[in-house]
């Protein structure tokens, strides 16, 4: 949470662009004194004001406050937090999911210079995965990609 809050808060400080009016943490004390830490480094503690919405019992904590303000279930601003986080949840998560869906899309191919995207298709249309590729002669492989292109996958694709 530290790290998180520094990054961002640090690019808005040094671009001097606009603070927010409030910075809402996801999660209880802990969180919520990271990110206090973090403003305190910045110098922007007491500039913004921070809460921390526990999730177990729908707690929201003041930095300077040992025991939360426990808001009414059926209050429309305890909604709005909750919509807020859940919220900032959904986009963590598709951030996270789009992250890990790149990673598994690259493989040791894509760093070998010379070999692109139009030969590893036509590559794998015919031997169907990186094993088959490398386990095939390399003449045989040649007849496809030509030579020069055939070796760079035998040396450089394991």
């Amino acid at each position: 949470m530290k790290e998180v809050v520094l990054r961002r808060y640090g690019r808005l400080k040094a671009d001097s662009a606009d603070l927010p009016h409030l910075i809402v943490i996801d999660g209880g004390k802990g969180q919520l004194a990271s990110a206090k830490e973090a403003l305190m480094e910045l110098e922007l503690y007491g500039k913004i004001p921070i809460i921390g919405v526990a999730k177990r019992l729908e707690e929201v904590y003041y930095p300077e406050d040992s025991l939360p303000l426990l808001i009414s279930k059926k209050s429309p601003a305890l909604f709005l937090l909750q919509r807020i986080r859940n919220e900032a949840h959904r986009f963590a998560i598709t951030f996270h999911r789009q992250v890990r869906s790149k990673k598994s899309l690259t493989s040791s191919f894509d760093q070998i210079k010379g070999i692109g995207v139009l030969t590893m298709t036509k590559l794998l249309k015919i031997y169907k995965s990186k094993k088959n590729i490398l386990s095939a002669p390399e003449d045989e492989l040649a007849k496809i990609i030509g030579s020069h292109k055939a070796k760079l996958v035998k040396e450089k694709g394991a």
